[in-house]
């Protein structure tokens, strides 16, 4: 026989069934409603976890760092820009050595400004918290008073 006279694999009618889709489908659609139960919530959750390491640590070390610079936090009306770049609102600081976070703003997940004030009112030096999910000021926000 030459080469290129070869049978072919399948000498029949080669395809699926209707019953074979059927099935497949059922079973792709079982796996698809055990799983997405699982995964819905999980972004807030994702975003709530990155607001805490925020208050609690980035933005909480950025602001240490300043404070080790210059003597002291920066001032409400500065506020966390002055991570960013240099303030030239009194008090002026005179080592300034940022910039001390990487980020060109400093937003949270959910895409608003921090809340910062200087000084604190909640028995630590300095306020810092976000609004979270529902962006007014209640029982849902993150701050660094709460540990």
């Amino acid at each position: 026989m030459h080469l290129l006279q070869r049978k072919p694999y399948f000498t029949g009618k080669a395809g699926f069934t209707l019953i074979e889709i059927l099935l497949v489908v059922v079973i792709i659609s079982s796996l698809a409603a055990m799983v997405i139960p699982r995964l819905t919530g999980r972004s807030e959750q994702a975003k709530e976890a990155i607001a805490k390491a925020d208050v609690q640590v980035n933005i909480a070390t950025a602001l240490k760092l300043y404070e080790l610079d210059n003597g002291r936090y920066p001032t409400t009306e500065q506020g966390l820009r002055s991570l960013i770049q240099k303030p030239g609102a009194a008090p002026a600081p005179q080592n300034w050595n940022g910039p001390y976070v990487e980020k060109r703003s400093i937003l949270d997940p959910w895409g608003r400004e921090y809340i910062y004030k200087y000084p604190g009112s909640h028995g630590v030096d300095y306020d810092l918290f976000s609004l979270g999910k529902t962006g007014s000021d209640d029982e849902t926000n993150i701050n660094n008073w709460d540990s």
